[in-house]
Formats: C-alpha cells, structure tokens, sequence
C-alpha cells in the first residue's frame, strides 16, 4: 500500500502581484502523472488548499478538475482536511458528492470525535488503513474561554486541547482496529506548528493561535499512530527526528527565501501489515517537485547586484526576481538602472528593496520597512507608540487585539 503525503497548495495565491494559475496546474499535472508512476493507493492533502476562504472560480475548478482526474486513477481514495487559509464550509460543501468519488474530505470537527475517522478499503474491499483525519484546530473547537483568564492559562488550555483531540482521536481508532481483528495502520493527519518547526521569510505562513505555543512537540501524537501527515510549514521537515512525523512542505516556492528550497512530496510505503499480521514500519520516500517558475533573489551593492544578474540574462530562462538593494551609496533611481540592464531579457523583477534610500527618508528610524513588510502586529504595535501607550499597558492590549483579530478571521472562514 502506497500513500502520497502533500500539504500547503495555496492554489490562488499571488506572488506581489503575479498570478500562479500556470504553476499550479503544472504541479497538479505532475502530481497526476506521479501518482499513476508510483501507483499511488492513498492521496492526503494536509490542509491549505487555498490561500484565501473564498478562493477564485479558476482555483475551484482546478481543485475539482485534480480530484475528478485523479479520481480514475491507481489512486482508490483522497483525504482532504482543512487548514488555516481554508473555509470549513466551503470545503465540506461538496462533501456527500464528492464522497461518489472515493474524495473523503474533513473540513472541521463535530461533536463527535469518530466523523474524524476514515476506515479505506483496498480493491477487494477489504479494510485496509484508518486515517484520524483531523482538521486545523480553532481556537473555538477545542478551549472553552473563562473570564479572569490570563495570557498563560489560555496558551495552556489550548494546548491540553490539542493534545486531548489526538488522544482521544487515537483511542477510538485503536478500538475500531482491534474490533477489525486486523492489525492495519493508523495515519494521522494534522494542520498545525510544532515545536522547532523550521520556516522561512516571506512563506505567508500565519500564527496559528494566539500567544506562544512552543511547547507543541511530537509528544502529542499517540504511540498508535503508524505515520503523521502534517500541513503548515512550507519547509519539507521531520518532527523531532522522527522518521514517521513530517510535514511535506508546500510544493511551490510561496516567497523568495524558499527560492533555492527543493520542494518535494512523501511517498510513504506499507508492507500490507494487515495481510502479512507483521506490524511494518512504513518507509518514507521524499519526490522531488521540479520547479515550474524559477525564482531569484539578489542582494547586495550594485556592481554585487550586476554580477549576480548577468548569467540569468545570458541563461535566457524567465526568472522572477526580488532585488534587495544595501549598497553604501544613495541610488535614487534603482528601478531604472536595473529595469536598463535587464533590457531585452526575460527576467522581471517583481519587487525591489532598495535599503539605502528608505534609510535616508525614514532616518534610520525603521529601515528596509514599507507596509507589506510589516505584519498587522507591527502595524498595530506602531499604532499604540504614535498613541504614547505606556509600555505597562502594550502587552495587555497586543493580546487583546489578537483575540478580536483571530476571532474575526474565525468568523470569516466559517461564513456561508
């Protein structure tokens, strides 16, 4: 029995302006063709589908167009959970249908934990795998809010509530395994941070919940659990050393700091334990995802900058690049310069930090910023120094604001 791990698609998703409908489609292409080389039984996608709650008709029908594809494929089932950028509705809005399918898709939880639990059958129909498919955890879903509450409380409760979910999640499945009388494995699957999670500038990768949660690590995850799918961070990685905990990591570079980062997917390979009645380990495989939009970043001072530029113009290969610009001396018209020596070529430039010059305006007070530099905390934080909050008073309303921020985006994600 094959399984094919995959998270973080993000389909939808804008690189400072430019569209990424052709990347996606290449990757979904490739993932079809790869999925039918390797005779692939299982497909999860560990959340992040979409970048956004109410994705684009052209990413929809790229959504709907994989599945139906893959659908009359080696593949005999796809598991879909929701991730932190999905909508639970949206997703589970097509759920009965796309079930015909064999598309088993768990956009949020219930109040019963087993919804969660997925029995797959092989081609004789016999049991085969049971997957705790479990959704991105809202805060809402798994702690309930006491008044009085401190910073402290409300991260540990939290964290209980993670831990309870899988725990929970992991008994019920281990009892409908040995009612089975098969010793069949169990994935779990999860959209979460763990502790040590390894991420990268510019990922568009958001905070989960509020307050710190470092202490998420590996031990949450029950001993049943035969391998762990995770979604979330985009950097391909194990948990803790674990060969059986990983996050795939998102298949396209979704910045420039993941541009020389190799995007793969885990082929994970079980030994037909329940045919065998030996308990096997799965092996785990990492794919490599070629590259569909090649992506570059330069920094340095001009002739640096020069250097690095001149063997993309001559290797005649469409890059999009990101210039960061820390040069000593003032280039007023960087745009310029660079936009002349990229004449005639193929490259483009889709941003440009020219370090040196916003260090003269803003006087050395905040360099390299501008407003899509700065997360809406930065924004927020600036807001209460122009407003001479005291100190005392800052850490206290920066919570607050990121409860009413999280509670709204909650609210959007689940609206109709």
């Amino acid at each position: 029995m094959k399984v094919l791990h995959t998270s973080d698609w993000h389909l939808g998703r804008a690189l400072y302006g430019q569209q990424r409908y052709g990347e996606f489609q290449q990757f979904l292409d490739w993932l079809a063709a790869t999925i039918e080389k390797e005779q692939v039984d299982i497909l999860l996608v560990a959340g992040d589908i979409f970048d956004t709650a109410t994705p684009s008709n052209r990413a929809q029908s790229l959504y709907y167009a994989f599945l139906c594809r893959v659908a009359i494929s080696s593949c005999r089932h796809i598991i879909i959970i929701a991730g932190n950028h999905d909508s639970p509705t949206f997703l589970d809005a097509p759920k009965a249908l796309l079930r015909s399918l064999n598309v088993h898709v768990v956009g949020g939880v219930t109040e019963n934990i087993a919804d969660e639990i997925l029995l797959l059958k092989d081609a004789e129909g016999c049991a085969e795998l049971l997957v705790c498919a479990v959704p991105y955890l809202r805060d809402r879903d798994i702690r309930l809010v006491e008044a009085g509450e401190s910073s402290a409380d409300k991260d540990q409760k939290l964290l209980q509530g993670i831990r309870e979910h899988y725990q929970q999640i992991a008994t019920v499945a281990e009892s409908q395994r040995q009612a089975l009388g098969l010793d069949i494995p169990i994935i779990a699957m999860g959209h979460l941070f763990t502790a040590g999670g390894q991420t990268v500038d510019g990922d568009g990768v958001r905070e989960l919940y509020i307050g710190s949660l470092a202490h998420i690590d590996a031990s949450i995850f029950p001993a049943h659990f035969d391998y762990v799918a995770l979604g979330h961070l985009h950097v391909p990685q194990k948990v803790g050393g674990h060969e059986h905990i990983r996050y795939s990591g998102s298949p396209i570079a979704m910045g420039f700091g993941e541009a020389r980062q190799q995007k793969s997917v885990c082929l994970v390979d079980f030994s037909h334990p329940a045919v065998a009645k030996i308990k096997a380990k799965p092996s785990v495989a990492l794919l490599p995802v070629p590259v569909f939009q090649a992506l570059a970043q330069v920094s340095g001072n001009w002739a640096e900058i020069a250097a690095q530029l001149r063997p993309l113009i001559e290797s005649s290969e469409p890059v999009w690049l990101e210039v960061v610009y820390q040069g000593d001396d003032i280039i007023s018209n960087l745009r310029e310069r660079l936009e002349s020596l990229l004449e005639g070529s193929v490259l483009l430039i889709l941003r440009i930090q020219n370090t040196r010059l916003i260090d003269r305006v803003l006087n050395s007070h905040h360099a390299d910023e501008s407003l899509e530099d700065l997360s809406v905390d930065d924004v927020f934080a600036r807001c209460l120094t122009a407003h001479e909050i005291p100190d005392s008073q800052q850490a206290e309303l920066l919570h607050t604001y990121r409860q009413v921020l999280s509670a709204l985006n909650d609210d959007d994600l689940r609206a109709e």
